[in-house]
């Protein structure tokens, strides 16, 4: 299928989230063919558009972003922009920064700061979650990773972070703001490499920027000063964007009162569904690019080396062939559900160990689950009156109140 448009830029601003599944709904295919700035792209989704993309090495992330996009999220050198054994010996640093353990001592920071009297969420007044969670997460994961946590910092690194976060998607001045504030960031970062090779350069790396300024590439080689201060920000980065799943639980616990009481005893198991369909229901990443790596065919369709391919990642996690009644928010649903790397993909489909599937899903899932039980086990942190309903046209999408909590009447409008 080709789309009646010659150039679906504008289509997609205003469709965000659900443009290609819309299409894919309008001709009853998985696949169709479109422009996007005026470049011909070829989009796909579903669980098996999932694992032809990710499986096999079959599309490659050269090429695969706007460079306005890959500078806020990604930036030259880094994991996602290698391939074959570069890309798997940096893979298995990040992996093992996310394992279990590692993402247990992320959540405890985050439990701390979380519950500090003089750093934790604002008493007595009204406050955004959105933006109080996020300076949260900021310092649990500079806390984490070994890096400065004093206030000036915390409200900085926040800030530009999230900049790198709200406007990956966007265009023109709003984009380049950020990208001008992310130099100051990658600085920042650049000075905490070197200085970590200088502390402690005979010594085995003991905290995450240790183990990025002595990571050795798959040459044998220490990664140079930038490109290590991108991948520490690709380590902090995706862990303050947590703050947005995080808003999503306080919106889904507003919305379904019925699993308050159930999840403020803290039972694993159901703080586990629950964090798991909030990373299934709500808007996160909307899609994924690559580029054909060779002459490769599915679903009728021939791809030539170069192609660019995008992957609906939340239309596949949406999908009613995967999902019965998707739009229904209904954490049940994974008590009895067969774990499938290709129908879950919020961020991102395939087996992480090998492929490009993000590494840090353990953190984000452990995350999420130790903000609902403090939110479901609150009683004082009301929900004022305010406008909880979300945009799918913005990208990435949040409630247009970012979501208020504090003293008050609790209710909506």
């Amino acid at each position: 299928m080709t789309a009646r448009l010659p150039d679906s830029s504008l289509a997609l601003l205003r469709q965000g989230y659900t443009f290609i599944s819309a299409r894919c709904d309008e001709a009853g295919t998985d696949l169709f063919q479109t422009r996007l700035m005026l470049r011909p792209v070829v989009c796909i989704r579903g669980a098996a558009a999932a694992e032809f993309f990710y499986g096999g090495g079959r599309f490659s992330r050269t090429g695969a972003l706007p460079r306005s996009v890959k500078h806020l999220l990604q930036d030259a050198g880094s994991v996602q922009t290698l391939e074959g054994d570069a890309h798997h010996r940096r893979k298995q640093l990040f992996l093992d920064l996310g394992s279990r353990g590692s993402a247990e001592r992320l959540a405890d920071h985050f439990d701390a700061e979380w519950h500090d009297p003089d750093r934790g969420l604002p008493s007595g007044r009204r406050f955004n979650l959105h933006t109080e969670v996020r300076r949260i997460l900021t310092a649990a994961a500079c806390r984490w990773a070994g890096l400065p946590t004093d206030p000036f910092t915390i409200r900085r690194r926040s800030t530009e972070l999230g900049l790198m976060i709200d406007q990956a998607g966007a265009f023109g001045p709003v984009n380049w703001y950020a990208r001008w504030r992310r130099h100051s960031t990658e600085k920042w970062a650049a000075t905490a490499i070197l200085t970590a090779r200088l502390v402690a350069p005979d010594q085995t790396p003991a905290t995450p920027v240790e183990a990025i300024a002595f990571h050795r590439d798959h040459a044998g080689k220490e990664l140079p000063p930038d490109t290590a201060a991108v991948e520490l920000l690709n380590l902090l980065r995706p862990v303050v964007a947590v703050s947005n799943f995080i808003v999503f639980a306080g919106l889904a616990l507003t919305q379904h009162p019925e699993w308050k009481n159930r999840l403020a005893n803290g039972d694993d198991d159901d703080l586990h569904c629950f964090a798991q369909e909030v990373r299934r229901y709500y808007p996160f990443f909307p899609f994924v690019g690559g580029t054909a790596t060779g002459d490769l065919e599915w679903s009728g369709h021939a791809f030539k080396p170069g192609d660019w391919v995008l992957l609906d990642l939340y239309g596949t996690n949406h999908d009613p062939r995967s999902w019965p009644n998707p739009e229904s928010f209904d954490p049940a649903r994974f008590r009895t559900w067969q774990p499938n790397p290709n129908t879950l993909i919020p961020q991102g489909a395939g087996d992480k160990e090998t492929g490009h599937r993000c590494p840090g899903e353990d953190i984000t899932v452990e995350l999420i689950k130790r903000a609902i039980r403090t939110l479901a086990d609150t009683p004082a942190l009301q929900v004022p009156a305010q406008d909880l309903s979300f945009n799918l046209s913005s990208m990435p999408a949040l409630p247009k109140s970012g979501f208020i909590l504090g003293p008050g009447h609790a209710g909506r409008r």
